[in-house]
């Protein structure tokens, strides 16, 4: 891919950030992420590219774009295979606390896992660590394997962890090992990349969470060298019959990274919007806007972190209240 893209893909998320980040704490997340659909697929629309949508909002009688299987770009090569999640952390953003993003994964036609919208069982490491997981192990296991090849003692160790009642017994497992947990309310692919960056504090991310979401930080982890598994997590035959309807035989599979994202011809970018451990949040100022970004390109392996400063007397689309991105008052 031309790698005049890393700038637009940037732009795309940057964009998705502003406009859902004007509705942080207003307790509307349904206002939040129609903000952020409105404004991604906007900026798509001028990035010269062939994309389809493989990772999106829904099928297209569920979301009026961005949907699994719209067409993206101005239509000229390169043809892309495109996952988004326009607004990471809906519940976040309503509640105004840590952890929203916007992000996007972009590699070549077919590259991508077409991950159905369910639950898929996870566990994520960093570059140090690879070869050392196994969702299949003992969670003690991992966590001593890990902890061993980022030379730490277990008791330094920090696993993120959704917050939910199907993770009680890991939750204890964990605390048994004496590694230390991180809990989330909501949005485990920021946490999930963070295993890649040694300044976090996140050394694992495990457990139950969104199949899409699991493509998408393998992805940021394919381009780090990181280490990504899972495995569906189907809660009934509807969820069964929608893997095998997107080309999963077998939903028991163990994914391997190979099989969540299958070229290192892959690019990552994703913008905070509330502050986490990877990315700050949106800061709104007296003439416009900051955003925090970080672009990752698969084929070098190159980071960029793009602290960019946005002037709304030049993009009113972002200053102005009842425009895309802007709540009415």
């Amino acid at each position: 891919m031309e790698r005049e893209l890393t700038m637009e893909f940037a732009r795309v998320t940057e964009a998705a950030a502003l406009a859902s980040a004007r509705w942080v704490g207003l307790g509307q997340k349904d206002a939040a992420d129609n903000a952020a659909v409105e404004a991604m697929r906007a900026v798509f629309d001028t990035i010269h590219m062939d994309g389809t949508v493989v990772i999106g909002e829904g099928e297209m009688d569920e979301a009026p774009m961005l949907y699994i299987g719209e067409r993206v770009g101005n239509g000229e090569s390169p043809e892309l295979d495109v996952a988004v999640d326009p607004l990471e952390g809906t519940n976040i953003v309503a509640k105004g606390v840590a952890g929203a993003i916007a992000v996007v994964a972009i590699a070549k036609k077919g590259c991508l896992l077409h991950a159905p919208d369910m639950y898929m069982d996870k566990i994520a490491v960093g570059p140090a660590a690879v070869g050392r997981i196994s969702l299949d192990a003992p969670v003690s296991e991992n966590i001593s394997n890990v902890a061993r090849a980022l030379g730490k003692s277990i008791e330094d160790m920090t696993v993120v962890i959704l917050d939910r009642p199907r993770h009680m017994k890991l939750i204890q497992e964990v605390r048994d090992c004496g590694a230390r947990i991180r809990l989330i309310t909501d949005g485990d692919v920021s946490p999930a990349v963070a295993c890649a960056f040694d300044d976090t504090g996140v050394d694992m991310m495990m457990g139950v969470g969104g199949a899409p979401e699991g493509v998408l930080a393998a992805a940021a982890l394919r381009c780090m060298g990181g280490e990504m598994q899972g495995r569906l997590w189907p809660e009934n035959e509807e969820d069964v019959a929608r893997a095998k309807a997107l080309g999963i035989g077998d939903v028991k599979k163990l994914l391997m990274m190979d099989d969540l994202v299958s070229s290192d011809d892959v690019f990552f970018a994703a913008t905070g919007i509330t502050e986490g451990p990877l990315l700050r949040g949106v800061t709104f100022t007296s003439k416009g806007a900051l955003t925090h970004t970080v672009v990752i390109r698969g084929k070098t392996g190159t980071v960029r972190f793009i602290e960019a400063r946005h002037c709304f007397d030049k993009k009113p689309l972002y200053a102005m209240k009842g425009c895309v991105g802007s709540p009415e008052v």
